[in-house]
């Protein structure tokens, strides 16, 4: 029955949705996570997670693949009875595109392996989920601290932002996996004021190989909508293991569109995930590209958009975006959707691929 009312009210059902979640989002931060509060450290578990191929992009016009500088690939709507499953809000997938590995905003890694057939994503396998521990080997959800948003990854090392508290923590996944636990990471007194449930809604985390050698080694976190006097979205640098700040900079807002998500491109620019939402006009989602030299102390940045989509598209709430190089080359851009455990939205995992510039 739940599946038959996501396909059947898609889009508007996904504007009910969207409009229920808004208004669970003004309850207070104790409630999306009740259920999890009570959790106790778990190991991984297998799970099940069912998939349905979205075929096409656009819903007028089915035939349509180029949107922008990106082609669409294909999609998957997945499902699972786990209770746990969804409110994705993060993601990155290895260098070969195959495995996947998830962030819940409440407080929980789902990680897979993503089946192709003919190119196109066709399923899910392998899918495990365990809570995310904090640095005592409790689930983060126990400790309040289950708002997960962000996720950077470089060398087995994971960092993960959680937005009402503020913080982020370091996990050595490399070595430990799903059992990882936390350390918290240093943060400036200006990552730590950020607006209720505006924080820190994007992390990359840029490789010591990385092209612009100011920037190795370091992380980018973004705020989702914490402003500053011109109305642009706060940003920082930080000293990566160093832990030392490097600096804040701003990224343009335009059109009242919030940040979601970033990655890092293979060639290594940045591309941001944007959110838009009104009870008036809806949902609609937007990718810009942000050239890796821009960003620096002090700095304001923009880029060109590369896509932008509203209710008239398969989109849901979307809330992570990963980048990887396909074997033929191609740049492909993942996006993934957080449901907020309500039943008429949907978890759709989306692929592009991107034209070269």
């Amino acid at each position: 029955m739940r599946d038959g009312l996501r396909r059947s009210l898609t889009p508007g059902g996904l504007f009910i949705g969207l409009l229920a979640g808004s208004l669970l989002g003004l309850l207070p931060a104790a409630t999306p996570a009740t259920a999890d509060h009570r959790q106790r450290a778990e190991p991984p578990r297998r799970i099940e997670i069912a998939a349905r191929l979205i075929g096409s992009f656009d819903l007028r016009d089915p035939a349509r693949q180029r949107f922008g500088a990106l082609t669409f690939i294909g999609g998957l709507e997945l499902t699972s009875p786990d209770k746990q499953f969804g409110g994705l809000s993060a993601l990155r997938l290895s260098a070969d595109g195959e495995r996947l590995l998830a962030l819940s905003d409440r407080g929980r890694w789902f990680r897979g392996r993503i089946l192709y057939r003919d190119g196109r994503p066709a399923g899910i396998a392998e899918a495990e989920t365990a809570p995310v521990l904090g640095p005592g080997g409790r689930p983060l959800a126990a400790q309040r601290r289950f708002d997960t948003e962000s996720l950077a990854e470089a060398d087995g090392i994971l960092h993960v932002g959680i937005e009402r508290a503020n913080e982020i923590m370091r996990f050595d996944y490399r070595r430990d996996g799903l059992t990882a636990r936390g350390a918290p990471v240093a943060v400036p007194p200006a990552i730590r004021s950020l607006p209720h449930n505006r924080g820190l809604e994007a992390l990359v985390a840029v490789p010591r190989s990385a092209r612009n050698p100011a920037l190795a080694g370091t992380l980018i976190a973004i705020s989702e909508r914490s402003l500053d006097a011109d109305g642009n979205i706060a940003g920082f640098i930080l000293g990566g293991s160093r832990q030392r700040t490097t600096g804040q900079f701003a990224v343009k807002r335009h059109d009242g569109y919030d940040i979601t998500d970033a990655a890092l491109l293979p060639d290594g620019d940045l591309v941001i995930l944007e959110r838009f939402f009104s009870f008036t006009r809806g949902l609609a989602m937007r990718i810009r590209r942000i050239a890796i030299g821009a960003v620096k102390p002090g700095a304001l940045v923009d880029g060109p958009v590369l896509i932008e989509a509203d209710m008239g598209y398969q989109i849901d709430n979307m809330e992570g975006i990963a980048a990887h190089r396909a074997a033929n080359g191609d740049t492909v851009l993942t996006l993934v959707s957080d449901d907020n455990f309500i039943v008429f939205q949907r978890t759709i995992l989306l692929q592009f691929r991107l034209a070269q510039p």
